[in-house]
């Protein structure tokens, strides 16, 4: 069946697919020239790669947030046309066939197929704990990789370890991209990832043949190139000087800003302020909570605890505070929180002079 008729089928309109169409294009950060492009490329019955979808070290949490989108149906759409031959949580088969199933795939499409990894890989012990079929996640994962036009990471735990992979980690867990080489990578982290940029992601594989633009963490640009603080609602507040303080106060009640609560979002790079959840409803910080960091390598320990910032320093309210603050970091005090631009935004000539001249006799000091 054609992706036009399993569209009528569904009752989905010509009008909601290139709406659909020109919103995918939008999350690439690609002009509205690109959409009919982007349809011709999603109705090619010869265009689209069968998926194998792996599951190792992990909470399922990725397939089910993929399974609960709804924004529009058509995501589910394209990954069922794209031909999802083997996820062990959704398929009918198991055991046997379901190996069978998979294995086939692998050599019939060899080059052709896109490999998707959820979970993490233990490798200690020989990798004994995590088995599927009677042989360990590695040797699964070496040996779907070595025919895979690319491999997909979703979720922190595949990308980078996530939850497994924190202190002590007793399993010796890793990311995918610590274990193999020679394969194109590309991670979708966050716990769990976002199921539109997972879309996005395949979509733009089947326009350009390639998978995006990415960043030093393997991460794609138009999903991770900007800090969600710098798109978070509650930025204004944050400028303000304005922070909840107590969860459930007065000001948690107003949408004022995290930061005190332990937000990550100075941290972390990821666009989930401007795709959101739950059908574009909602996302942690706007529900409420700050953001976890979820998005960065190893954030279980180094985004640790999850309630206090990092560093723990007083509230800035007052603009001369904040560029003291942010132009000593920018300096190189051995502090994690990046200050992204908050030099530029309270720009103050004599305080910049003064911390300035405080780094200046600090280092002469430290030459005595």
């Amino acid at each position: 069946m054609s992706l036009k008729e399993i569209m009528r089928t569904c009752g989905v309109s010509r009008r909601d697919f290139l709406q659909y169409c020109t919103a995918v294009g939008a999350t690439l950060a690609l002009p509205a020239a690109f959409t009919p492009q982007i349809a011709d490329a999603l109705e090619n019955e010869d265009n689209r790669p069968p998926v194998v979808w792996m599951e190792f070290q992990s909470c399922s949490g990725d397939t089910e947030a993929i399974l609960r989108s709804g924004r529009p149906k058509i995501g589910e759409l394209i990954l069922d046309v794209i031909s999802l031959d083997y996820n062990e949580v959704v398929m009918a088969a198991s055991g046997h066939l379901a190996e069978e199933a998979k294995n086939a795939t692998l050599e019939n499409y060899k080059g052709k197929y896109l490999l998707i990894i959820e979970g993490a890989v233990p490798v200690d012990d020989d990798g004994v704990y995590c088995c599927v079929a009677g042989d360990s996640a590695v040797n699964h994962l070496k040996k779907a990789a070595a025919g895979a036009a690319a491999v997909i990471c979703v979720g922190n735990c595949s990308c980078y370890g996530g939850i497994p992979a924190g202190h002590p980690n007793p399993t010796g867990a890793k990311g995918v991209q610590d274990i193999l080489s020679g394969v194109p990578i590309v991670n979708l982290p966050g716990c769990p990832m976002n199921a539109d940029n997972l879309t996005a992601l395949v979509v733009h594989f089947l326009v350009f043949g390639a998978l995006p633009a990415v960043d030093r963490h393997l991460r794609p640009k138009f999903a991770y190139g900007k800090r969600i603080h710098d798109n978070c609602e509650r930025r204004a507040h944050f400028d303000a000087g304005q922070y909840v303080e107590k969860w459930g106060d007065d000001a948690h009640k107003q949408g004022w800003c995290l930061y005190k609560m332990g937000c990550k979002g100075p941290e972390t790079f990821h666009n989930c302020p401007t795709i959101r959840f739950n059908d574009g409803l909602s996302w942690p910080v706007m529900a409420g909570h700050g953001c976890v960091g979820c998005a960065e390598p190893g954030f279980v320990d180094t985004m640790a605890p999850i309630y206090r910032r990092l560093p723990a320093v007083p509230g800035f309210g007052v603009e001369s505070t904040a560029t003291k603050l942010g132009i000593k970091i920018a300096a190189g005090a051995a502090v994690v929180f990046g200050v992204h631009g908050i030099i530029n935004l309270f720009r103050n000539k004599g305080v910049v002079k003064e911390v300035e001249k405080e780094h200046l006799d600090n280092k002469d000091e430290g030459g005595k």
